[in-house]
């Protein structure tokens, strides 16, 4: 009876943060594709917003998407090596350099924008570039990346693979690629959903870098709503949801097929 009432309790708590997060979901979706919010759907359906969003800021969308991707690669790049060598040497050393990657989570992400602008902000050309914001972007997602690596890489004896692997005659950069990424391949997928997640969806960092033809998806969410019609910036939240969730759906069906193989 006890437990069959602790289940009871724990699907009805389940049921209730479920439709606590989908119902306000499913009541925005539906106002980008009412023909007026004010009346419901009553006034009909239709995608006539979907289209005026889509003229208005498809460069804001591609631009988020053109981000994410090379926020993943840039954090790939670095985030991977720096795993590993946190990994590979152990001590006070590396946990002080962990540290100071993670110091980005602790700083508010407008402060650490400020500091770009203060740092950069006389460089006019990369100022108005795209790579000025993909530099807030990495700094910011970085240390997912590295955690996420590092994590998988400390629960496993890397050095003895790495020694065996050495003593057949493996050169440290087939080391690297034939041993630490194939293992490391979890934490490298949960780490790149993370860093896609954090850069498609990241605003404050983003509204102090932009410029007005440099908009991201939250930047263009923003404006939609502070200056548009309800059902224009509901229509806006539609096409982020069309975007992000597929994505999201594949990388982690990716990441767990990874730890099935593994």
């Amino acid at each position: 009876m006890r437990l069959t009432f602790a289940k009871t309790l724990q699907l009805a708590v389940t049921l209730l943060a479920c439709a606590f997060l989908f119902i306000p979901t499913m009541q925005s979706v539906l106002a980008g594709l009412t023909a007026n919010y004010f009346r419901g759907i009553s006034s009909g359906l239709t995608l006539k917003w979907v289209a005026q969003v889509w003229d208005l800021y498809a460069d804001s969308i591609f631009l988020s998407i053109w981000l994410a991707i090379a926020c993943l690669a840039c954090t790939l790049v670095i985030g991977i090596p720096a795993a590993y060598g946190l990994a590979r040497n152990p001590g006070r050393v590396s946990r002080i350099l962990e540290e100071f990657i993670s110091l980005p989570l602790a700083v508010p992400g407008l402060a650490l924008a400020l500091a770009l602008l203060q740092l950069y902000g006389s460089m006019k050309g990369f100022r108005t570039s795209w790579t000025f914001i993909l530099v807030g972007h990495v700094l910011y997602t970085l240390p997912f990346m590295v955690r996420s690596v590092l994590a998988v890489l400390s629960a496993m004896d890397l050095k003895t693979l790495e020694d065996a692997a050495a003593s057949l005659g493996a050169s440290p950069w087939r080391r690297f690629a034939d041993i630490v990424v194939p293992n490391a391949m979890p934490g490298i997928l949960a780490g790149a959903l993370t860093v896609v997640t954090l850069s498609i969806g990241e605003f404050n960092l983003t509204w102090m870098l932009h410029t007005p033809y440099l908009k991201t998806l939250p930047v263009g969410l923003a404006d939609s709503y502070a200056s548009m019609r309800l059902e224009i910036a509901s229509a806006y939240t539609l096409i982020f949801f069309v975007i992000i969730i597929p994505m999201l759906v594949a990388m982690q069906w990716a990441s767990q097929r990874a730890q099935r193989i593994k």
